[in-house]
């Protein structure tokens, strides 16, 4: 019995069911409820986006809202547009700000990405809910705005960056989310192995980054993600769940 209801506290910090990928939500959800979900956080990228979030979260209760907008999307907007949308996130109540932060892989103009940002992280702080933050091939400057913010509540997205940053942002107190892809990808086994359990939450980023390569992920596949956790870190499933349901409860209530 206490099994079942250890594995019925997973949580998916992190997805996109909003992208057309997901013409079966119904069937996804079910899905998820099965394999033990207690919360999906569906993470907008644009304006569009953070609308259709908002739809699911009405029509899915186990769907939660988080709005903001990817770094490329808001390059495509100007200050008004920007802080317009802003306006709408306060009025929305999201659980969290997300998928926000900085690209310097694919993404140019670094600068305005900083601005954006750095709007967004003002927002998280005014708000006081987590900020869930991108920050591919630019880690450090990532991190370096946070702690310059000093910014409590926040969650690294799949993240890429040096071990030596991992232990500052494990400092900071702050948490990283670790994708279902962690079944094969190593610097997701390197991170579980130096971060201490009580700062691990789980994300799918479905449709992308799944257990198994080449096919569509979904949410249900966080129980993927706890196998490997439980693995590396030595203890049993049901702890694992346990320890990481805790420590999203800490930051989202």
């Amino acid at each position: 019995m206490l099994f079942y209801v250890l594995v019925k506290m997973l949580v998916d910090v992190h997805c996109h069911l909003d992208f057309d990928q997901f013409n079966d939500l119904d069937e996804v959800i079910e899905r998820a409820k099965e394999a033990g979900l207690k919360a999906i956080l569906n993470n907008g990228i644009s304006k569009k986006s953070n609308r259709k979030t908002l739809e699911l979260a009405e029509k899915y209760p186990l769907v939660k809202p988080v709005l903001g907008l990817y770094p490329d999307e808001a390059l495509k907007m100007n200050d008004r547009q920007i802080n317009a949308e802003i306006e709408f996130i306060k009025k929305s109540k999201p659980v969290a700000i997300g998928e926000v932060g900085l690209d310097g892989m694919r993404v140019p103009n670094m600068i305005r990405q900083k601005e954006v940002f750095q709007k967004f992280i003002e927002l998280a702080k005014e708000l006081d809910i987590p900020i869930i933050v991108h920050s591919r091939q630019a880690e450090e400057t990532a991190v370096e705005m946070l702690e310059k913010a000093k910014a409590k509540k926040v969650i690294m997205h799949c993240f890429n960056g040096s071990l030596k940053l991992v232990k500052r942002i494990e400092k900071n107190g702050w948490h990283f989310s670790i994708p279902a892809n962690i079944v094969y990808a190593n610097q997701f086994k390197e991170l579980v192995k130096t971060v201490s359990s009580n700062y691990l939450l789980t994300e799918t980023d479905s449709p992308f980054l799944g257990p198994e390569k080449g096919k569509r992920n979904e949410p249900m596949n966080v129980k993927e993600t706890i196998k490997v956790i439980a693995e590396i870190k030595q203890i049993e499933v049901e702890e694992a769940t346990k320890i990481i349901f805790m420590n999203y409860k800490r930051l989202f209530g």
